[in-house]
């Protein structure tokens, strides 16, 4: 009992703290971390980079309120069909369809005010409805089917650009017609000044769709499982999420979103052309998206990134045309930057690993 009670006195002067592993990050570690945990940030800091670089060899006229404002407007299409992509990559998967899908619910909505003379609020329902019945198809595909993403939307998107032409005969509607037929097709394309800025109402929706998309995805249930799909999804079905449809209203949304593109490119570029089916609107919204810091492997990133990538695009491409470069400077840049923004994502993508 005495032996015991000399080995309590023995115990009670020992260290009684428990082993603790004290680690000293870099300030490397330190970046990367941030940077894992605000998505925007890379995107944004190359937009600065960039807009001080062009400003610096271009001069106060690269600051002028009609420079920044027109980079805003010609980025307004890109910008909304990014933000459907971008639904689209955070599950994980990709939508080569938005670019024909906008096209073709743009020929919609004019043949059915200006050919069919329905009513224009008539005519923009049934092209929003029509690109969303396309955002339909592909998520029945991919959910139900267990189809790739890449190849149900490359199947779909020829479907739908063959469709548009057998459609409309490859006839463009003129914007006279429009103006005087449905002036409400051309409601994206009235401007107002802000000082001496002058803005669009097209620029003015796509600020507005990004900014409702980046508060459904951070604060609501629906956008909490969309990151979930595009991080595990068998964890996510195991979690009791129901992933098949989560991603039917991703495709079907990301559909509703393309035709809403449409709507502003009808305000944007005033006449109707079929044959617009045939422009990269795929590749920008992609690479929109992929510069803005959207992981390709799905379940990371933020809808403002995208935004900031569009802008980055545009940025670049005006810089380059005010200082009268080769226009293939432009698409080398934008190879770079596509290239460095999917190794600062791997970079980036060690830290939860």
């Amino acid at each position: 009992m005495s032996q015991a009670q000399e080995f309590e006195k023995v115990l009670s002067g020992s260290d009684t703290s428990v082993a603790a592993f004290d680690e000293h990050k870099s300030a490397v570690r330190r970046i990367q971390h941030f940077l894992h945990s605000t998505p925007a940030a890379v995107p944004l800091i190359v937009l600065v980079l960039a807009i001080i670089v062009f400003g610096i060899s271009i001069g106060s006229r690269f600051f002028s309120s009609y420079t920044l404002t027109l980079i805003l407007q010609q980025i307004a299409i890109v910008g909304i069909l990014g933000a459907a992509q971008t639904l689209v990559i955070l599950t994980a998967g990709i939508d080569l369809s938005v670019g024909v899908i906008m096209v073709i619910s743009a020929v919609i909505m004019g043949n059915c005010a200006v050919s069919y003379g329905l009513p224009s609020v008539l005519a923009v329902a049934v092209g929003l409805a029509a690109g969303a019945a396309c955002g339909l198809l592909n998520g029945v595909l991919v959910a139900y089917m267990k189809l790739p993403p890449f190849i149900v939307t490359l199947g779909t998107w020829n479907i739908v650009m063959a469709t548009n032409f057998i459609y409309s005969a490859n006839e463009t509607i003129r914007d006279t017609d429009v103006d005087v037929q449905a002036p409400l097709l051309h409601l994206f394309a009235l401007s107002f000044k802000v000082g001496t800025a002058v803005l669009t109402l097209g620029v003015i929706a796509m600020v507005l769709l990004v900014l409702l998309l980046w508060y459904v995805l951070n604060h609501t249930a629906w956008g909490r499982h969309v990151y979930a799909v595009g991080d595990d999804q068998e964890a996510a079905k195991l979690s009791g999420i129901q992933t098949k449809k989560v991603l039917m209203t991703v495709y079907t949304l990301a559909g509703l979103i393309a035709a809403f593109a449409a709507w502003v490119s009808i305000g944007r570029n005033g006449s109707i052309s079929p044959s617009a089916a045939v422009t990269d609107y795929n590749l920008q919204a992609i690479t929109a998206t992929v510069i803005g810091g959207i992981s390709l492997f799905g379940g990371r990133g933020s809808i403002l990134g995208t935004l900031f990538g569009a802008m980055i695009v545009g940025v670049v491409s005006m810089g380059l045309n005010m200082l009268g470069a080769d226009p293939q400077w432009k698409v080398l840049l934008t190879g770079v930057l596509i290239i460095g923004a999917v190794a600062v994502d791997q970079w980036i993508r060690k830290v939860s690993a």
